[in-house]
């Protein structure tokens, strides 16, 4: 059984006696137990804020470029470590490859970007000097330098890998330490990549820190050199933004949150088309990628009133010929959701959608999985079409989480 540690303060911290049963999406069995370890919130602040920070803020942008770039090296030559817990979280290697080589190549990303767009120094000049008065006496210049607190970064459960490091990547770029709270249903695999950076040696200590489990009164001791960085819930942001000392302190709090992306079909791509096509291909990749638990996954499908028949054949067709089940089996397109919460959730929002649409593909109660049992976090792809989207509020209003999608006429 994995524990998953706290790093804090420079010390890994066991879970503690209150730790918590992470159950497998694929199994149903306990697979980890985590969190319940006696964290000193203000010692780790404080860490950050007097260690971390200075040790970023000696360096200059290209510098710590160069760091994120050896540190991204780094993870690529061990990401194996990472795959190896993959399948675990209820991903194929398929959806892994998003998650891990997509935050390690972010990573490269801005690290590349340190290094071609900024200034090979601790100053950031932002914009051209502007003349405020008439006759130049008064001038106004935008500098940017690193802030001198930390960013705590609250992650979301679908992407334990991604989620951390495009968060972690801008913050050591700006100079500034973070410590990383992870959904705890995923959170073994986060622990497994920040034990590789930590191994790796590449960042100054202090850097990064990391939460498994509540983060207790963490965000009541922000002050305004704090950043937050959120994903998840509207909902949950919502009730974090609404923190008594953020408002009052003025914290940066930034949130990527749940949104009901369309995709568009135009009127000339008839059902012969190369722009059909991709339609279809890129409808049934964003309901089957990650058991369609990405924020980017497009829920509501745009198409000509007349084509929506065309449309629908060709997706239930695509979707039907979606191998399901134990994303460790070969063959297999599409695994889990990430718990069995999350399969309750998708499943309770399918009931609102379909008080304004039916069903016309996938069926909950009835799925043929490889190597896997139905009665686990498991879900078909499923289509909905919705008739009168005018006269419905639903559809654009409520998402589930999972692999479904609306088909709605324009």
């Amino acid at each position: 059984m994995l524990r998953p540690h706290s790093y804090a303060c420079g010390q890994w911290m066991a879970p503690g006696d209150a730790a918590t049963d992470i159950i497998g999406p694929v199994t149903g069995q306990v697979i980890a137990q985590a969190g319940g370890a006696p964290l000193d919130m203000q010692a780790m602040l404080d860490h950050a804020r007097g260690v971390g920070g200075p040790a970023l803020r000696a360096m200059g942008f290209h510098d710590r470029a160069r760091m994120i770039k050896a540190l991204a090296a780094y993870l690529d030559e061990r990401k194996e470590q990472l795959y190896a817990l993959n399948a675990m979280t209820g991903a194929t290697r398929r959806d892994g490859w998003v998650d891990i080589d997509g935050g390690i190549g972010t990573m490269g990303l801005f690290a590349a970007k340190g290094r071609r767009e900024m200034p090979d120094g601790q100053v950031y000049i932002d914009g051209d000097v502007e003349m405020l008065s008439r006759k130049g006496t008064f001038l106004g210049q935008h500098v940017a330098v690193p802030l001198q607190g930390v960013a705590v970064q609250i992650n979301a459960f679908n992407f334990p890998v991604w989620g951390m490091l495009e968060k972690l990547a801008p913050a050591l770029l700006a100079g500034m330490p973070s410590i990383v709270k992870p959904a705890t249903q995923t959170c073994y695999l986060t622990e497994a990549c920040v034990r590789l950076i930590i191994d790796s040696g590449i960042l100054p200590e202090g850097a990064l820190q990391l939460v498994i489990g509540r983060t207790g009164d963490l965000l009541d001791r922000l002050g305004a050199q704090d950043v937050v960085a959120f994903t998840g819930s509207a909902d949950t942001a919502l009730m974090l933004r609404g923190n008594p000392a953020l408002m009052r302190h003025s914290t940066r709090f930034m949130a990527e949150q749940d949104s009901l992306n369309a995709s568009i079909l135009g009127a000339d791509a008839g059902p012969d088309s190369a722009e059909f096509a991709l339609f279809i291909k890129e409808a049934v990749t964003e309901i089957t990628t990650k058991a369609g638990q990405k924020c980017t996954a497009t829920r509501r499908l745009i198409v000509p009133a007349g084509m929506m028949e065309a449309v629908g054949a060709a997706l239930a067709e695509k979707l039907a010929a979606i191998t399901i089940g134990n994303p460790a089996a070969e063959g297999v397109r599409m695994g889990a959701l990430a718990s069995h919460a999350q399969k309750a959730d998708v499943l309770a929002r399918l009931t609102q959608l379909q008080t304004e649409a039916r069903l016309i593909h996938g069926d909950p109660t009835r799925m043929t999985l490889v190597d896997a049992d139905p009665d686990q976090a498991f879900l078909p792809p499923m289509l909905l079409e919705c008739a009168d989207p005018d006269a419905a509020r639903l559809v654009h209003e409520v998402e589930a989480f999972g692999p479904l999608s609306t088909l709605i006429p324009d």
